[in-house]
């Protein structure tokens, strides 16, 4: 029997052949590499969090550690005329789950043009089954025009990585990426603010606002973590942030631990930086026939947090009912699991913020 590579040539790996490559670890310059805030690539280490978070007691060391080296959020951009782009990477974290691809998992994706213009898709890294190091092309194209381009490389969404290089033509110019427009968006969240289960890290919602906006995505979405815990405040509050978008509702396990949490996190950002624009998100699965009246109660006490910060003279506030971002037509369609968002679903999540953390950097 035929194997489904030699059927259709689309489903063939690209390998490195024997074409002249040279390698360069991205985080040498000019590449950036963004996504991790902390400095832990000074060890050449892509983390999420801090280390001083590892003393703090308020921190659950076991779930949420797991989560701090996966690298949702995560990119290397610059600049090259290259007429063919290589990846060779290790990864050291491999999630095999049976509701998202492996592409979207551990894979990588690739896109060319500046962020807030005619940034598109070019290709996807596709490792296969417990490939934990990974070398193939992810551009080819000869009959481009010798024209320096802009190019990012989003990291996997709950894989871990190691090292990251980049192999190009011999002679090929490389320069710094374009600047970002604004300061970098960090959001806090759930899953699916890391991106559960959108099938390429590009299609993560976070990722969409950020190419459009044309800044820097932190990502600080935790899987079943990210609980509201006041030192993961304190450590955001230390950063330099264009927008701050909260959207950790589905992580607190009941309406009292979101009361308890919500608004404590709120203040703790807001005195740190009185100007920064702060976007609060209720859940997005909400459904009229699944616990709908107890989701409608979490999703009211952000509202009434919002409202309080507004009449307390906040300017910077903003709120968004997860209710309407999966918008109304085929709305069953948006998920994979009822849940966790495929990638129609993160697209109306995209759309639907968009509006609003605009006129949040318009009006900052």
């Amino acid at each position: 029997m035929k194997s489904i590579e030699e059927i259709d040539s689309n489903f063939k790996v690209a390998t490195v052949d024997d074409r002249e490559i040279n390698y360069y670890n991205v985080l040498s310059e000019p590449f950036s590499v963004e996504g991790f805030p902390w400095g832990s690539l000074d060890e050449g280490e892509f983390n999420r969090l801090p280390d001083f978070l590892k003393i703090d007691e308020d921190i659950n060391s076991g779930a949420y550690w797991s989560g701090h080296s996966i690298t949702s959020g995560g990119c290397a951009r610059f600049r090259t005329d290259a007429t063919f782009i290589c990846i060779r990477t290790k990864i050291n974290t491999l999630l095999e789950m049976n509701h998202m691809p492996r592409t979207g998992a551990n894979g990588f994706d690739l896109y060319v043009g500046k962020f807030g213009e005619d940034c598109h898709h070019i290709s996807t890294v596709r490792p296969t089954l417990s490939q934990t190091d990974i070398e193939q092309v992810i551009f080819n194209n000869t009959t481009w025009t010798n024209e320096v381009r802009d190019w990012c490389i989003n990291f996997p969404l709950y894989g871990g990585v190691t090292e990251l290089e980049i192999g190009l033509p011999p002679g090929s110019k490389i320069e710094a990426p374009t600047p970002h427009a604004i300061k970098p968006i960090l959001f806090y969240g759930s899953s699916i603010t890391q991106g559960g289960c959108a099938s390429r890290p590009g299609n993560n919602y976070c990722s969409m606002l950020c190419r459009d906006i044309n800044a820097e995505q932190i990502n600080l979405g935790f899987s079943g973590c990210g609980k509201g815990e006041p030192a993961v405040a304190r450590a955001i509050a230390k950063l330099d942030l264009g927008v701050f978008v909260m959207d950790y509702d589905h992580n607190a396990k009941d309406i009292d631990d979101l009361r308890a949490t919500h608004e404590p996190f709120y203040k703790i950002i807001r005195e740190a930086h009185p100007n920064l624009p702060i976007i609060m998100i209720s859940m997005c699965d909400i459904w009229k026939d699944r616990d709908y009246e107890t989701k409608c109660k979490r999703r009211d006490l952000i509202r009434e947090n919002y409202e309080k910060a507004i009449a307390a003279g906040d300017k910077h506030v903003y709120f968004v009912d997860g209710e309407i971002l999966f918008g109304t037509a085929n709305r069953d369609a948006c998920t994979v699991d009822g849940c966790h968002p495929n990638d129609l679903g993160f697209y109306r999540m995209y759309e639907n913020i968009l509006p609003v953390l605009r006129q949040a950097i318009r009006e900052a």
